[in-house]
């Protein structure tokens, strides 16, 4: 569900598609599941144009196996959910597929993405992979990961190209703050970095320091990723995340059982990606697109009077 979106912008069913189909499974590293994940339109579309309205897109699971997590509840995976929501939801919670904690729920962010694309237009985000387990060679980490039965993480890079100057407010608006809070509401997301991010411990202030060009802002050099005192500075906004290796592997881990009080080895079954970074990249630009189209409403919204 999509609210606060303009009316008047075109939006069809179709327009999902490409960026959908971006997130799916299928390539090697990823999980053998495979949804056909096509959007329906419920709501706040009308003759091909929104509404207004809030937007409703429904997608339908169809290939789903349950019983695989059935030993999860009673054993739960280290480095994954199933403990903490046992725990804070008194043993309510629907821990089949992960529940609420599961990757899938990536597919409406990037629904929500490809709508905040369009109010957003003719901006650019686009993102790419840098590496995985370690390396740019991607086959051989991927070759490594299958060998040995075990999960790699990434780094992936995600660039805005042609945000105007002005974007943000200082403090909790900040444009580095907004965006971190939606990417950090992406599943495996462990880290998040700006410009040069954590390299500038190792710079001097003068070699930081982006020098300015123009009347329009540009920089020579662009360490501040786009972005000062948390306002878009009219520069591509450059941004990297840590995406963590999934926690279901199929080597045994010793982890505690609450069936029988006991550390006991747990061996997870199912479908999982050996590299769930490989389909974050459209995500990630999803929920970038989803922030700044915030920002970018909100700035719309707010007069500048200028003495």
């Amino acid at each position: 569900m999509v609210d606060g979106c303009p009316a008047g912008i075109p939006l069809t069913e179709e327009d999902f598609l490409e960026d959908l189909s971006r997130r799916k499974s299928g390539q090697k590293g990823t999980t053998p599941r495979k949804e056909d994940d096509l959007p329906e339109l419920l709501s706040g579309v009308f003759s091909g144009k929104t509404t207004g309205a809030p937007i409703a897109v429904l997608f339908r699971n169809n290939n789903t196996k349950s019983k695989d997590y059935s030993q999860l509840f009673n054993h739960p995976r280290p480095g994954h959910s199933d403990f903490v929501a046992r725990i804070k939801y008194g043993g309510f919670n629907d821990y089949t597929g992960g529940g609420h904690f599961s990757g899938r729920l990536t597919l409406g962010l990037v629904a929500a993405g490809v709508i905040a694309k369009k109010v957003l237009s003719p901006v650019s985000i686009t993102s790419k992979i840098l590496e995985i387990g370690g390396t740019a060679d991607f086959d051989k980490a991927l070759n490594l990961a299958q060998e040995t039965k075990d999960s790699i993480g990434g780094l992936i890079e995600c660039t805005v190209s042609g945000l105007p100057v002005g974007l943000g407010e200082p403090f909790f608006g900040s444009v580095e703050s907004v965006i971190s809070s939606i990417v950090f509401s992406i599943p495996a997301i462990k880290g998040i970095e700006f410009g040069a991010g954590f390299n500038v411990v190792k710079m001097t202030g003068s070699f930081n320091n982006d020098c300015i060009l123009d009347s329009s802002g540009k920089t020579e050099t662009n360490n501040s990723g786009g972005i000062n005192g948390g306002i878009s500075n009219g520069n591509d906004i450059v941004f990297r995340v840590a995406v963590k290796p999934t926690p279901s592997v199929s080597l045994p881990q010793e982890t505690y059982n609450f069936s029988t009080g006991k550390v006991e080895p747990l061996v997870v079954i199912g479908r999982h990606d050996l590299c769930v970074a490989l389909r974050v990249p459209p995500v990630l630009e999803a929920a970038a697109a989803v922030a700044l189209a915030d920002l970018s409403l909100i700035a719309q919204k707010t007069p500048r009077v200028f003495c």
